[in-house]
């Protein structure tokens, strides 16, 4: 843990809890601005970690996971609280869960997996992230139906692509 970019990526982690009680105690606006500084801390630690050749195997596993409980924990709680789709929520935890259990698969057959996320699945991520940050700050924006709905609905496709592309590549790597 002498890496400056893996305490950045455990302070990501430790926000979690906060930001989940901030959500169930309706404190919105606090939930907000926790979530933003995970989200910064995200794009800061990778920074860190290329700018001064810090990158360890520890923080190769745990940044994603870091992003993951994060992302996970945020979906979880505003479906709960009915302020995105609790069917986009099922379907972006499916999709963690089927690459999850690819991984798993291709571990078990002993196939060498190199964690590389493409761009369809950064793509997802960052849309993901948006959908969150529109239920939040929703608080401050006033946002019109449809530009919800657009951004539910396109972050539902790129997830569903996204998945469909890993299992693809996983595949391949079994054949």
């Amino acid at each position: 843990m002498n890496s400056i970019a893996n305490w950045i990526t455990l302070v990501r982690i430790v926000l979690i809890p906060l930001f989940t009680i901030l959500l169930i105690n309706g404190a919105m606006e606090e939930a907000l601005w926790v979530f933003l500084a995970a989200a910064v801390s995200d794009a800061l630690d990778g920074f860190v970690a290329r700018m001064f050749s810090q990158k360890t195997t520890l923080g190769s596993y745990l940044d994603p996971i870091a992003d993951k409980l994060l992302l996970s924990t945020a979906f979880i709680t505003l479906a709960i609280l009915k302020q995105i789709p609790g069917w986009l929520t099922v379907v972006v935890i499916s999709r963690d869960v089927i690459i999850i259990i690819g991984v798993a698969v291709l571990f078990l057959n002993q196939i060498r997996l190199e964690i590389q996320p493409s761009i369809i699945s950064k793509m997802t991520t960052a849309f993901q992230v948006v959908v969150i940050l529109v239920a939040l700050s929703a608080v401050y924006i006033p946002w019109p139906a449809p530009v919800k709905t657009g951004i539910v609905y396109l972050t539902l496709a790129l997830t569903i692509v996204s998945g469909l592309h890993y299992i693809y590549k996983g595949l391949r790597r079994l054949a």
